[in-house]
């Protein structure tokens, strides 16, 4: 059994004490005194939170989702390293046979035994090809309406946790219902939808946004949009906080207006690699000043890391290490239905990152094993 001692964030809030792990990776214990939040950067100690979960990962380490094989094992490697313990692989827009591609490469690593020094792979969001032509953003031009077969054929080769769609494609809205019984989460995304189209869509089942504000039509006072009917009726929505994608003030917003609002990298490639040029699907894209672009300039996903996003949270907009935690962590957690991730209580997994007063990652741990 192996203990980690320091500042530990338990859903009652900070303790100074120390959390054992059994053999299975589980917690075992917690024990130690309570501790206000506002003391804990205060000290030495190590700050113990829960491991960041990202449902919206395409790639890293200059590997791609989409090129299938191995390349989960690198993106799953280069994201625990900051701090992802449990991530969706995300696919792009594309052919049957690229998806095909992709899933074959992702079924090994969605097994019960993740990979040694990677974070978890939980499963699959299907990023499209389920959207509006016209709001592709960085995604290849193979959009097309739902398609249950396709989705069977995918689903038995890697579980699908995650569904992207534009509800105002024809066909689409009336499939939703459809989808939510069969076990599929639906988010709204890469849509031209209006308010209107965006509340049916959640009166029929569909839980969250694709990346809050991107690639879907704004909020305007005579037209309130898809970000109209995200901010006044959704508990969930991704949200990318690199301060490229989103400006600080509209995440004040969001975090503001949707309670369970949660961070995601929409990582590629080009994370955790030098500048140049990389794959994202079948486009090429290029990773400099911070971000990555398509040739016309278009934002194409981000090198964000999560261990960036919770300190983009906490060092400039402000938010307390509690709600920060939340927001990298159990929000996503419990939209993917989860209660054994997210939160660090007796019985989940010790899925943990450990950080020293400045906010920088010292270690993480998956699933009760230190990632080296």
């Amino acid at each position: 059994m192996n203990k980690l001692a320091g500042h530990i964030l338990t859903p009652q809030g900070f303790l100074r004490g120390v959390l054992e792990i059994t053999v299975d990776g589980k917690i075992a214990s917690i024990t130690g005194e309570p501790i206000d939040a506002a003391f804990v950067r205060d000290s030495a100690l190590r700050i113990i939170l829960p491991g960041f979960i990202d449902v919206h990962v395409h790639g890293g380490g200059g590997r791609d989702i989409m090129d299938g094989g191995d390349a989960a094992a690198s993106v799953t490697g280069i994201h625990s390293q900051h701090g992802t313990t449990s991530l969706l692989a995300t696919t792009m827009t594309a052919p049957m046979g690229d998806l095909e591609t992709a899933f074959a490469g992702l079924a090994p690593f969605c097994k019960d035994q993740p990979p040694k020094n990677a974070a978890r792979l939980l499963g699959v969001h299907l990023e499209g090809p389920y959207i509006n032509s016209g709001k592709l953003g960085a995604q290849p031009d193979f959009a097309r309406p739902v398609a249950v077969d396709e989705l069977n054929r995918l689903n038995a080769v890697a579980p699908i946790r995650l569904i992207t769609l534009a509800p105002e494609v024809p066909g689409n809205m009336a499939m939703i219902e459809t989808l939510c019984a069969a076990g599929y989460i639906v988010q709204i995304g890469h849509t031209a939808g209006s308010y209107e189209e965006g509340v049916e869509a959640m009166a029929h089942g569909a839980a969250g946004f694709t990346h809050l504000f991107n690639a879907m039509t704004g909020l305007h006072h005579r037209q309130p949009g898809m970000v109209g009917a995200a901010l006044a009726h959704a508990e969930f929505a991704e949200i990318i906080p690199d301060l490229l994608h989103v400006h600080k003030g509209a995440l004040h917003v969001a975090m503001r207006a949707i309670p369970k609002l949660f961070c995601v990298t929409d990582s590629t490639s080009a994370t955790g690699m030098p500048d140049g040029e990389y794959r994202l699907g079948r486009k090429t894209v290029t990773k400099c000043l911070g971000g990555v672009r398509l040739v016309d300039g278009t934002l194409a996903g981000s090198t964000l890391t999560m261990d960036q996003a919770f300190r983009n949270l906490v060092n400039t907009l402000g938010l307390s290490l509690i709600d920060a935690s939340r927001r990298v962590s159990t929000n996503a957690a419990d939209y993917l239905g989860l209660s054994d991730r997210g939160r660090l209580m007796v019985g989940t997994w010790a899925d943990c990152v450990l950080l020293d007063r400045d906010l920088k990652l010292t270690d993480v741990c998956v699933e009760g094993a230190l990632i080296q």
